[in-house]
């Protein structure tokens, strides 16, 4: 059968999602518990891999299997196989057709920053941060440029694989919870390092280094080099892909209520 699990993680300590020689990965640790737990070797595909340092609220994975088990115990059994800085949050069997990947119709992504004159402590690797005052009337100005189809080659890394810089962003919206700021993105995909060239952008902006029109010069420029330095990736998390809702699966986890 093919099932499809839920996953959060603390990407501080892993070298990011996509399995490596160092097997400090969360692919590798995840693999490694469900190998632990069914006694034979378990491959997994992902929604959306995510970078050294990046959190998951909910990657969700696939993989076909031969073990016969009560769903439940696919969340109890792998979760005790697992270092406690990733977890299982649910599991259910999916039909053959389903594809993690191609079966999502958008990417959804939360960038959390402190604006504080003092850096994290026990929030740290878990936000971003900014010491200068942010406006949030300008980068609201500059976000709404940014909705709609464009090409995102400005904010895309050198190492990107994907086959078309074109995106669609449907959703950019900040908001402020005491000195926590939240910026939640979601698109029909992202390029490698998008969300945080954006976000680099973003704060240049609201420090009042560059006007908010300044975001469609960058996009017209079509070139990295016309963008502001890439931001931290402390704070930035993978909320998980969106899928019609044929297939049935959980939109979130309790994971989502923790952040500010």
């Amino acid at each position: 059968m093919r099932l499809a699990l839920g996953v959060s993680y603390n990407g501080q300590p892993y070298e990011g999602w996509q399995s490596q020689l160092t097997r400090n990965t969360v692919q590798d640790k995840l693999e490694a518990a469900l190998a632990a737990f069914s006694q034979q070797k378990v491959s997994t595909l992902c929604a959306g891999r995510t970078d050294a340092g990046v959190h998951g609220l909910m990657q969700v994975v696939h993989f076909d299997t031969p073990l016969q088990r009560p769903i439940a115990s696919w969340v109890r059994g792998v979760n005790a196989f697992l270092p406690r800085d990733i977890a299982v949050q649910w599991a259910q069997e999916v039909p053959a057709s389903f594809h993690c990947r191609a079966s999502a119709i958008a990417r959804r992504y939360v960038y959390a920053l402190l604006e504080s004159p003092v850096r994290p402590s026990v929030e740290a690797g878990r936000v971003g941060w900014v010491y200068r005052p942010l406006n949030l009337e300008a980068m609201q100005q500059a976000a709404a440029h940014l909705l709609g189809e464009h090409d995102f080659s400005s904010f895309r890394a050198a190492r990107c694989q994907a086959l078309s810089p074109v995106k669609t962003m449907t959703r950019l919206e900040i908001s402020r919870c005491g000195v926590y700021w939240r910026f939640e993105f979601e698109a029909n995909a992202f390029l490698h390092h998008m969300i945080r060239n954006l976000m680099g952008c973003l704060v240049v902006i609201g420090q009042g280094f560059q006007p908010p029109k300044w975001i469609l010069e960058v996009l017209a420029a079509r070139d990295r080099n016309a963008a502001a330095p890439t931001f931290s990736p402390d704070g930035l998390y993978f909320m998980g892909p969106v899928y019609p809702a044929h297939w049935g699966l959980p939109d979130r986890t309790p994971a989502y209520d923790w952040l500010p």
